[in-house]
């Protein structure tokens, strides 16, 4: 049975995939779906969640996995801390999961894809600066129809009342990595085609610049841990069987 280590996205928390963790251990595996630290904190704490941060956090939780295989995934801005952690702890992870998430180059930040992409107004639109540009916060009543417009009406409302403050540095902060390290591990990246947070053409764009990741494909909104759970669970545990054989 292997080891899930699931890393959420900007202004969630681990909550986000309990629709996914209930379907993954009553199957037998292990799920591990922290909070970042520093997320939803005040202005120092938010000051003090950098990418370095979380990716050593990240790391540390893949050492310690129970079970194998251990698959790290990332949803959304969680692809930076996967990509990271994983070139911090390659030797203790077997696969990496990209959820219609930040899979970028060495040396590239989310800021610097986002002026690749080019505007998405409506997701634009729903994030404010906190604490002097410190973190952002998203408004609650516009966001579900960016986040997950095809998601399950009480999921969503519960979901969006547990957003909380996103640290700006990760964001800002350019991955480093070695294709000795990230580069050795197997990737999967499941698209969403519904996605309005991070459109599909931004999400096969990063499929170009880190080019050599299996690619799976989710007819969802940017909550897929809501929108399709079932799905999304099966193919993680595909993810798995498939670096077990």
């Amino acid at each position: 049975m292997a080891s899930f280590i699931l890393i959420h996205g900007s202004w969630h928390g681990g909550w986000c995939f309990d629709p996914v963790r209930k379907i993954l251990e009553a199957a037998g595996h292990e799920v591990i779906a922290p909070d970042l630290p520093g997320m939803g904190g005040d202005e120092a704490q938010l000051r003090k969640a950098t990418l370095a941060v979380w990716a050593d956090f990240t790391a540390e939780i893949c050492r310690n996995a129970a079970q194998q295989p251990v698959i790290l995934a990332g949803h959304s801005r969680g692809g930076l801390v996967v990509s990271q952690a994983a070139e911090r702890a390659a030797e203790t992870i077997d696969a990496l999961v990209y959820i219609c998430a930040m899979m970028l180059p060495d040396g590239m930040s989310r800021a610097a894809f986002k002026e690749l992409e080019g505007p998405n107004p409506a997701f634009d639109a729903i994030i404010m600066p906190v604490f002097g540009g410190a973190g952002t916060i998203v408004d609650p009543v516009a966001a579900p129809a960016v986040f997950a417009q095809l998601s399950p009406a009480p999921l969503v409302e519960a979901a969006m009342g547990r957003l909380m403050a996103e640290p700006h540095g990760p964001r800002s902060t350019a991955l480093q990595l070695t294709e000795a390290r990230f580069g050795s591990l197997p990737r999967t990246y499941i698209e969403c085609t519904q996605d309005r947070t991070i459109p599909i053409a931004s999400q096969r764009k990063m499929q170009q610049l880190v080019p050599g990741a299996a690619v799976t494909t989710l007819e969802s909104d940017h909550s897929p841990y809501l929108c399709r759970p079932s799905e999304l669970s099966a193919m993680l545990i595909a993810v798995a069987n498939a670096v077990s054989r």
